[in-house]
């Protein structure tokens, strides 16, 4: 780990002049991976952006957004497979990658839910996909947690999410898109997203299979009225994948791709059984999410989190 203080003091200066200090970041990045400098820890890491201008997360895996409908009883219309949802999340502080989640109650259903981020660099308002693709700077993993039994109050007011989307974590490193080789497609990573909860593997959803909007239109959806400044980040939304037979996926215990939040797991055990079978997370719970490449190299560092529930 090298410091980048005589190149830019922060993140987010970095990203304001972006086209200066890329270069000079890229060789420090070789470096660092030549073995120069300290030892990585990511428990020591806040976020890369431990605060943002603008953290707008979508929900670009519809098979998520239908399954997690259907546990409300609610009906998804058919515009949400042409049209993103999109909302903005509070951005003023974020969790570092190793922050416990502090929650009053368990009762509010607190739930993970494993993404995929980008940071952009300044995108104008009305700007096409394939500007927004050019503007991408960064990509890293998120962690957007959720308090589910908040959410039905929330949506039935029709203003949207509040009090059920409290601090979101993202993971230790940001890496430039470059640097994802083939795995990178210009708007969708390929590789699969790998949760445990409690130690268990709990999802291995690919992030680049059953995207319905990629990155780019995405970012083009967020800023058809507005710019976005350089530091704005915009999640996939959980990372979701059907089943082989295109029906809801399975346990990664079952042979499946598993979840990525414990909603869906909850959604298609309903549908199976009738009743969900598992449990929101509980105070001491774990969750670790990670990105490995087809070496088995960790990409982004892990998130790390253990509920802290407290009175």
């Amino acid at each position: 780990m090298l410091s980048t203080a005589e190149v830019a003091a922060t993140l987010q200066a970095a990203l304001d002049n972006w086209s200066a200090v890329a270069p000079a970041l890229a060789a420090l990045s070789r470096r660092a991976d030549a073995g120069e400098g300290s030892p990585f820890d990511p428990a020591a890491c806040a976020s890369p952006l431990p605060r943002a201008y603008q953290w707008l997360d979508g929900s670009a895996y519809v098979n998520h957004v239908e399954l997690v409908r259907k546990a409300r009883g609610a009906e998804m219309p058919a515009s949400f497979w042409t049209d993103p949802l999109m909302y903005q999340g509070g951005s003023d502080g974020f969790l570092g990658p190793c922050d416990p989640i502090r929650m009053a109650s368990a009762a509010w259903g607190i739930d993970f839910e494993a993404e995929v981020a980008v940071v952009t660099g300044d995108v104008p308002m009305g700007a096409s996909p394939e500007q927004c693709a050019a503007a991408i700077r960064l990509v890293m993993l998120v962690n957007d947690v959720s308090l589910r039994e908040l959410i039905p109050g929330e949506l039935a007011k029709g203003f949207g999410f509040l009090q059920s989307k409290p601090a979101s974590a993202f993971s230790p490193v940001a890496v430039a898109p470059d640097a994802l080789g083939a795995a990178w497609d210009g708007g969708r990573l390929s590789l699969p997203l790998c949760v445990d909860l409690n130690g268990a593997p709990f999802g291995r959803a690919n992030a680049g299979v059953d995207m319905t909007f990629d990155f780019p239109q995405l970012i083009a959806h967020a800023a058809r009225t507005r710019d976005l400044c350089a530091g704005s980040i915009i999640g996939s939304g959980t990372v979701s994948n059907k089943d082989a037979n295109g029906g809801p996926g399975r346990p990664v215990a079952d042979g499946g791709h598993g979840y990525s939040c414990i909603a869906e797991l909850r959604t298609v055990e309903t549908l199976h059984s009738g009743a969900p079978q598992t449990p929101f997370m509980q105070h001491g719970d774990r969750v670790r999410i990670e990105m490995r490449d087809e070496a088995g190299a960790s990409i982004f560092g892990a998130i790390e989190q253990t509920v802290n529930v407290h009175a």
